[in-house]
């Protein structure tokens, strides 16, 4: 996604500029990045192993900026160490429309359930 609850919440907050970590992201993120050019200014949410929390700690790390807002619901203060600070954006799902949520589970469900 190009914007995410991370942006909304910066620019809901304040925040007049937003760093694009195109040119400071490494390894997967870097790769990433260059497959999915839509994604805009946002470090991708890809998967959190330990190669990528270092690539990720170091893609920041490398970042000049005054904050890093995660819009990820993963606490990512948390799990890396991070010169700046990180403040995490608040939300919750609000369905619209169908299938909801529960339509688009059931029948994964009903396959758990019956093996």
């Amino acid at each position: 996604m190009s914007t995410g609850a991370g942006t909304i919440a910066a620019q809901q907050n304040g925040a007049r500029i937003q760093v694009d970590p195109r040119g400071w992201a490494v390894g997967s993120i870097r790769e990433t990045l260059r497959r999915y050019p839509h994604i805009g200014r946002v470090l991708p949410a890809m998967g959190y192993s330990t190669e990528q929390l270092h690539e990720l700690e170091a893609t920041i790390d490398a970042i000049d900026c005054d904050v890093v807002v995660a819009g990820t619901p993963v606490d990512l203060a948390r799990l890396i160490r991070c010169r700046h600070p990180i403040r995490q954006a608040r939300y919750e799902i609000q369905e619209v429309g169908e299938p909801n949520l529960e339509q688009v589970l059931a029948p994964i469900i009903a396959r758990a359930r019956s093996t």
